[in-house]
């Protein structure tokens, strides 16, 4: 019963963090074709994106099973809405929080093992 709850939570939590990172993806693809980004001027997509953001957050927020999880969307959801009112314009810190976020997700849907970081181990190494 136990195993079954597991793989249940994990496609529930796959499926809102897949919505969660399609919307941010869609933000920052809009937020670079923009004109309006950073200069006050309202612009009617990214306001809705900015929207679906917080909701998908939302879904995230009341799926996960980790706190860590939970504060790492939200980092990530709130420093893209600041990008989008031009009070950070770094994609570096994005990018930070974005590895943050996927490293949360992955120990929420598998506690207790390690994310491969996608950098070959050297010999001798464990």
């Amino acid at each position: 019963m136990e195993i079954q709850e597991s793989a249940a939570h994990r496609a529930e939590l796959k499926n809102v963090i897949l919505k969660f990172l399609s919307i941010a993806s869609q933000l920052e693809k809009a937020m670079l074709t923009s004109p309006h980004v950073g200069v006050g001027v309202a612009d009617p997509v990214i306001d809705r994106l900015v929207d679906d953001l917080w909701l998908a957050h939302a879904e995230i927020d009341l799926s996960a099973r980790s706190e860590p999880l939970r504060g790492a969307a939200y980092r990530y959801a709130a420093r893209l809405a600041e990008v989008t009112r031009g009070e950070h314009a770094e994609a570096s810190a994005l990018r930070g929080l974005q590895v943050q976020f996927f490293d949360a997700a992955y120990d929420d849907m598998w506690p207790g093992q390690r994310r491969a970081a996608g950098i070959p181990s050297r010999r001798g190494e464990s």
